[in-house]
């Protein structure tokens, strides 16, 4: 079997190649080969790309030369095992490199999944090193595959800021103001964050976007973020910062002041223009880390507790997903190359949630 894969270079995030081997990597003993299906692409994975290295996306997927291997959510099958527990034939959901295969070694199995427990692996975060068993997942069915792979990975952590915000009590705030609005992490999050009472959701985004973000429904207010400054600045206020732009948190930052009681980093899908937290007036931003929040509610709740709060809010937020997305199925290395580039430098149009495919 051909083995490809769509590496960038760490150093210039634009620059990119598709690299093909004539065989797949071979197995050891416990090891499985997972044939990557189909995988999602939205502007989460620009900022894995982005944080590639402060955050170790980078070390999920290792490659050679100065290249890196953008993580994806998608779904595998099981093509070659050389591990007892796990058939060939059977499906997982999970995060995969954007490639046509992955090698795994599982570890704490079960009938719903496993962990990676390859030793490069061993320092990252459980969440992202889980694989889980479509045969053995309740909430899994084949028609929502779509749906599941674009927003769920998207999702947990919009539900994780409005749940780590209501866990502070708002830090005292009466807006939440959501850079990046029109972002699928975004509207999530704002959709959470309008169920509940006491605070109003205010979105920024580029003026191309603004009509799209007023139609979701879910923001009290939108805004172009030349307009940032026209937004009350009387009232205690948290910003949640999806879009990582220096320009934007600067402006945001100098507006509220003393006033702004939170600044919470989250994504960068305005990767170029991240700028310096130098001299901001107010709180210092705070680097949002979703698995943090996971760890301590699985603590406070139980994990089964957590995913069933989460698996509510999820069930909620699928009602509507569809109505404000437009599935774009995308195949081949071209088509791969191009749906990256267009997400990476902004020109993908916010209402289309694409599904790849080498």
């Amino acid at each position: 079997m051909a083995y490809t894969q769509f590496l960038v270079s760490k150093n210039d995030i634009h620059s990119t190649q598709v690299v093909e081997a004539t065989k797949t990597p071979e197995l050891g003993e416990g090891e499985v080969l997972l044939a990557v299906d189909r995988f999602a692409f939205t502007a989460n994975n620009i900022t894995y790309a982005a944080f590639g290295e402060v955050m170790k996306y980078w070390d999920f997927f290792p490659a050679e030369n100065g290249l890196g291997c953008v993580p994806v959510w998608g779904f595998a099958d099981v093509v070659e095992s050389r591990c007892g527990g796990i058939p060939v034939g059977e499906r997982f959901y999970g995060y995969y490199p954007m490639a046509t295969h992955l090698r795994v070694a599982p570890g704490k199995l079960s009938p719903a999944g496993f962990f990676d427990a390859s030793p490069h692996r061993a320092h990252l975060s459980a969440v992202y090193n889980y694989y889980m068993n479509t045969a053995a997942d309740p909430g899994y069915n084949k028609g929502g595959e779509d749906i599941q792979m674009i927003f769920k990975p998207l999702f947990m952590t919009s539900f994780l800021i409005d749940d780590f915000l209501e866990d502070n009590n708002f830090f005292g705030a009466k807006q939440i103001v959501l850079s990046s609005a029109s972002s699928k992490t975004a509207y999530g999050l704002a959709f959470l964050l309008a169920r509940r009472e006491g605070t109003t959701v205010i979105g920024l985004t580029s003026a191309g976007n603004v009509d799209f973000v007023e139609n979701l429904g879910s923001y009290g207010q939108t805004v172009p973020y030349d307009a940032a400054d026209t937004l009350d600045a009387t009232l205690p206020t948290v910003y949640v910062d999806m879009a990582g732009s220096g320009d934007v948190r600067s402006s945001v930052h100098n507006h509220f002041n003393d006033n702004l009681k939170y600044s919470c980093s989250v994504g960068a899908s305005h990767w170029d223009k991240m700028g310096t937290n130098d001299g901001l007036p107010g709180p210092k931003p705070t680097l949002f880390f979703a698995p943090a929040q996971g760890k301590k509610r699985s603590e406070d709740w139980g994990q089964d507790g957590l995913m069933k709060r989460s698996a509510e809010a999820w069930a909620a937020f699928t009602k509507k997903s569809g109505e404000w997305t437009t599935v774009v199925h995308e195949a081949g290395n071209d088509a791969i190359t191009r749906v990256y580039t267009e997400t990476l430098e902004g020109k993908a149009n916010p209402k289309n949630g694409y599904i790849l495919k080498f």
